[in-house]
């Protein structure tokens, strides 16, 4: 309970904190005060002590949660608005970048589990997607904490660093908007930079990052589905066999149910708003027990080669999501 507390405490402070800087994401502040709670003398104990059950609960459970509530924001229509070259070049480069991701951090020597991890949450929609991955493949909840402090860092670059290449690349506001929301990482980080470039580039990259933000059905059903014809269930006390894991996990189900619900347009604005702002919560909350649990001490010991290859590879996701703006937007 103490966690769950001062999990609530930190995500009442990081909307506070995006409704004075509008252009930090709270989900992006969540995480960075995680990490202050982890590393300051006086928080980091409490954070490892007393609070840390309920901060791990947060972490999966309420990210959990948040998945489920994140597809209120994706409708099927909005997507299909797009055309479906857009809708396959998209899914290509979601492809590209999964691999591509994958592939850099083996290279950089970094575990398969951390580098499945990286690739999901670069090329699909950040910490959620990590969140997803790691439940669907019973995935240790300590070893999402790297990955997620990966694609924070990465998807707070990209607000600082991409509209200022817009000018020099000669970008217009559509190719811009289309180029973040096929390259940046968490919806919040792609609002927050396309939104730099006015109305229209804010409006085609949300439909282009929400494209990609419905691919997590799809890929955390495949994984789940890996995962269940290679794991071997494990014998219980009286020599029988447990349970497999399920095909497509609960709150997979619960996502897609809601991609559905949005889509029918039944729900008015209202509904929307209530959901985006607990989505907003649940995720939150979730961000700062994760970011909670990263010691930069350890991170700087260990964590070298995996900034290395999450640097390279959110130039290649650029590359790739800038080469596909000039194709749907250009």
């Amino acid at each position: 309970m103490a966690g769950i507390l001062t999990a609530a405490a930190a995500v009442a402070a990081a909307f506070l904190v995006h409704g004075l800087v509008p252009a930090l994401p709270a989900m992006t502040v969540a995480v960075v005060l995680g990490v202050l709670a982890a590393n300051l003398p006086g928080s980091g104990a409490w954070t490892a002590g007393r609070a840390r059950p309920g901060l791990d609960f947060a972490g999966k459970h309420l990210m959990r949660g948040g998945i489920v509530v994140l597809g209120l924001k994706v409708s099927v229509m909005d997507v299909l608005g797009l055309g479906w070259p857009a809708l396959v070049l998209i899914v290509g480069v979601v492809a590209a970048s999964f691999g591509g991701t994958y592939a850099i951090s083996r290279l950089f020597r970094l575990p398969p589990v951390t580098a499945l991890l990286v690739a999901t949450g670069f090329s699909i929609c950040g910490a959620s997607a990590i969140g997803a991955m790691a439940a669907v493949r019973r995935i240790r909840h300590a070893d999402t904490v790297l990955p997620v402090a990966l694609v924070t860092l990465c998807g707070t670059l990209a607000i600082g660093v991409l509209p200022l290449l817009s000018h020099p690349l000669g970008l217009s506001a559509a190719v811009f908007g289309a180029w973040t929301g096929a390259s940046v990482h968490d919806v919040g980080q792609v609002v927050a930079t396309a939104q730099t470039a006015g109305t229209a580039a804010l409006a085609i990259a949300v439909v282009v990052k929400l494209t990609r933000v419905l691919l997590l059905a799809p890929v955390a059903a495949l994984a789940g589905a890996h995962h269940r014809s290679g794991a071997r269930p494990p014998a219980g006390p009286d020599g029988s066999t447990a349970k497999r894991p399920p095909l497509v996990p609960l709150f997979v189900l619960g996502f897609v149910a809601m991609v559905a619900l949005r889509s029918t347009g039944w729900l008015g604005p209202g509904w929307l708003e209530a959901g985006a702002t607990l989505q907003d919560i649940l995720l939150g909350a979730a961000l700062f027990g994760l970011g909670s649990a990263v010691r930069i001490r350890t991170l700087l010991h260990t964590g070298g080669p995996a900034l290395l290859a999450a640097l390279a590879s959110w130039l290649l996701i650029a590359v790739l999501g800038l080469a596909a703006a000039f194709v749907i937007a250009g």
